[in-house]
């Protein structure tokens, strides 16, 4: 396995175009690689994720089970001219998830698709539809968590700032209301993506691995799913 960091040059139209539309981005990131695994949900798939962390530091985040190659992206909106930096940089991430053990705890970071399904009458399908409130977007992870290998650290008593509703140290940003064309269905997608910040504690190393390798729940392929993890402090 492998983690790529790319730095988008803001300052570029089709840096701007990309990052208008994840499904753009999904296209670069996918043409990074010759063959991209199948997506049967049976092994590690290709991840990505977009950290804006201020308005001239925005970095794309792959994780993926072969080396990509981000030639293509360092021409569209990278820095082409700038000879002393490759650009990208690829670190093997499957050294790291080996050391994963049960206990470790860790800073994390989630950008992910909150969804549930809905109807209204007994005798409606069911639609996929986005929580859309902070109380309702942390519940849903809150609830994936055990079965994904991690659980969300609590704060101490001392450092809670409300009685109730403050008791993880958990923090929701950077909400989006996304909707992009994809050109070939002609049709409009439509979702909401937020970002987790956040400490964790291992509780399975081989659940987390499968999380972190494999993506939290839906719109992986529009920059959703990937978690990934700092060391502490």
């Amino acid at each position: 396995m492998y983690m790529t960091r790319f730095r988008l040059n803001t300052a570029r139209r089709d840096g701007r175009a990309l990052l208008g539309s994840p499904h753009r981005m999904h296209a670069a990131v996918a043409m990074a690689f010759p063959e991209l695994p199948t997506r049967d949900g049976s092994g590690p798939r290709v991840l990505w994720r977009v950290d804006r962390n201020s308005a001239a530091e925005v970095v794309l985040f792959v994780v993926s089970p072969t080396r990509p190659d981000l030639t293509h992206l360092v021409e569209q909106a990278g820095w082409p001219a700038a000879s002393d930096t490759p650009g990208w940089q690829t670190y093997d991430y499957g050294a790291f998830l080996d050391r994963l053990s049960v206990g470790s705890t860790w800073t994390f970071r989630l950008t992910a698709n909150p969804v549930h399904s809905i109807r209204r009458t007994d005798d409606e399908p069911r639609k996929r539809t986005a929580h859309l409130t902070a109380r309702y977007q942390k519940a849903w992870l809150l609830e994936r968590q055990a079965s994904s290998g991690f659980a969300v650290v609590e704060k101490a008593p001392v450092a809670r700032l409300l009685e109730y509703g403050d008791e993880l140290q958990l923090v929701l940003r950077d909400k989006r209301d996304l909707r992009f064309a994809k050109a070939a269905e002609r049709r409009t997608v439509s979702l909401t993506s937020v970002t987790y910040d956040g400490r964790l504690t291992v509780t399975d190393p081989d659940a987390l691995r499968r999380t972190l390798t494999q993506g939290l729940g839906k719109a992986k392929a529009y920059g959703c799913g990937l978690m990934t993890l700092a060391p502490v402090g």
